[in-house]
């Protein structure tokens, strides 16, 4: 996982302690005991851990659930419990179709999980994670310059995508912050490497 598409250890450790607050917050708003909301916490950490391991590969969720689905019965997970982590992985994609959860419980897993995921679109988006798809793929800089702006459009819908309440009201501005640094970044790479486009 060191170098995942710009999804590795980093990027799962972010969304894991993410998944993680948003569950303890949603749940907290009256959706879980505090039993529950402990077993919860737990499944959504898995899950988060491992949601992108399959990254590489066409049809990544998909694939992370199976994978996943495999080696959590190798820990003190009751199947209800794996059958969550491993929704909330097959659903974690935007713009995807949405898989049902089984229980109320496994919504907000999958929920938290997704939201999680999302925010990470915000400012690491231009931080490290594009700067390492860009390597892992060797893009050349005219090429990736001519798609940039259909990613910041891309980018911009995830605003309306986000699931939990607080992933509602604090993910938007979590995107505009990154939208705005991508726009400054555009212009700098425009301005610094126009001979070389």
């Amino acid at each position: 996982m060191k170098n995942n598409l710009g999804h590795g250890i980093e990027h799962a450790t972010k969304v894991c302690l993410d998944a993680g607050t948003l569950l303890l917050i949603e749940s907290g708003m009256g959706r879980c005991s505090n039993a529950v909301t402990r077993r919860k916490l737990l499944v959504v950490q898995c899950a988060a851990l491992l949601h992108d391991l399959k990254r590489k590969h066409k049809e990544h969720a998909v694939k992370g659930a199976e994978f996943a689905r495999v080696h959590l019965r190798k820990y003190r997970l009751s199947e209800v419990e794996i059958i969550e982590a491993c929704q909330a992985i097959r659903n974690h994609e935007a713009f995807k179709e949405k898989q049902q959860e089984d229980t109320t419980e496994g919504v907000l897993v999958s929920n938290c999980l997704y939201d999680a995921d999302k925010f990470r679109w915000g400012p690491d988006n231009f931080t490290h994670t594009v700067w390492d798809m860009v390597m892992h793929a060797d893009i050349p800089l005219a090429t990736f310059v001519k798609h940039y702006p259909r990613g910041l459009a891309t980018m911009s819908k995830i605003k309306l995508t986000f699931r939990t309440e607080t992933g509602k009201k604090y993910g938007p501005q979590f995107i505009d912050i990154g939208l705005s640094v991508g726009e400054k970044l555009l212009e700098i790479i425009k301005q610094e490497f126009k001979d070389c486009m």
